[in-house]
């Protein structure tokens, strides 16, 4: 069997809309974040979610609570689906960011950490839900490090490639946890 994992990014931040990297930083939800949380509820409250699984920083634990609030859907929070940490540079301009991601996939940011290890917790994560979730579907409910990660684990794609692309938004996108 597998694990049907639904993943969200967390609804929009007071920083992306001013533009900045929030990394590691807890960030806080914007009014049209409020809404996209809403939505996000609304739109998958009877997908047969067995379990919500939430970075926990504050903006994806924030996402979590507004779109599933009241609902005997379990939320689980866990660090190993945080953002990647820019050390340095967390709440640095995105623009900054974009231009230095291509080098940090195998060497960690000044006091922070590299892609690669967003893909080795991603992947540690990984590994406990197919133990306990073995034939669920579950909801993550993350970053843009964590969705290149479970791309990467799940998909095959390069690392170097997605960190490099545009940022894309979409309402979710399935991965099949074999």
């Amino acid at each position: 069997m597998a694990v049907e994992l639904v993943y969200e990014t967390h609804s929009t931040t007071e920083d992306n809309e001013t533009g900045i990297a929030t990394g590691w930083l807890p960030g806080r939800l914007s009014q049209a974040g409020h809404a996209q949380a809403a939505e996000l509820g609304r739109r998958r409250r009877n997908d047969g979610l067995a379990a919500v699984f939430v970075s926990d920083l504050a903006r994806a634990v924030e996402t979590a609570a507004i779109a599933f609030s009241g609902l005997a859907i379990p939320i689980h929070h866990d660090k190993r689906l945080r953002e990647c940490n820019y050390g340095d540079l967390n709440g640095c301009p995105v623009e900054t960011l974009a231009t230095m991601r291509g080098r940090h996939i195998e060497r960690p940011f000044p006091s922070g950490q590299s892609y690669r290890q967003v893909v080795e917790a991603t992947e540690s994560f990984l590994k406990d839900i197919k133990d306990r979730w073995d034939g669920a579907r579950v909801l993550v409910i993350a970053h843009s490090a964590n969705r290149w990660a479970l791309q990467h684990l799940l998909d095959g794609a390069r690392l170097e490639d997605l960190v490099e692309a545009p940022l894309e938004w979409q309402p979710g996108w399935t991965f099949i946890a074999p």
